[in-house]
């Protein structure tokens, strides 16, 4: 069984592209203004090279027949990974349940270390 938690940075990875959360106040607006919507979206790597970094990345998955992160999260929801958003963290940013796509959980971080006390690794994403 694996179980994956997203909290602060990591829930942009959760967003839907094309998803807007509603009765936000002006700071979350301004959150979800500059943070990227959905794994496409993430930076790739370190090495952005005016903007080039992240292209060869991209090239070089396609030629190695490696998928992007959102078919990843596809497959993994698929084989019954668990994807849990940190319920405190989309309070702190403004964060609303209908911008996350569609098959995850939500819960706190208590919730989510009890759900893993027989856990042999736990991560944090």
């Amino acid at each position: 069984n694996v179980t994956l938690f997203f909290t602060f940075w990591g829930l942009n990875a959760l967003r839907k592209s094309d998803g807007k959360g509603h009765n936000k106040n002006f700071i979350e607006k301004m959150f979800g203004a500059m943070m990227p919507k959905g794994a496409a979206r993430l930076p790739l790597s370190m090495m952005n090279m005016l903007g080039a970094g992240p292209a060869m990345i991209k090239g070089i998955m396609k030629k190695k027949h490696v998928d992007d992160l959102d078919t990843m999260i596809q497959k993994a929801q698929k084989a019954g990974v668990r994807f849990i958003a940190c319920t405190m963290s989309m309070d702190l940013m403004g964060i609303k349940e209908e911008e996350l796509i569609d098959g995850i959980e939500y819960a706190g971080v208590g919730t989510y270390i009890a759900s893993n006390e027989n856990a042999g690794t736990t991560l944090f994403v």
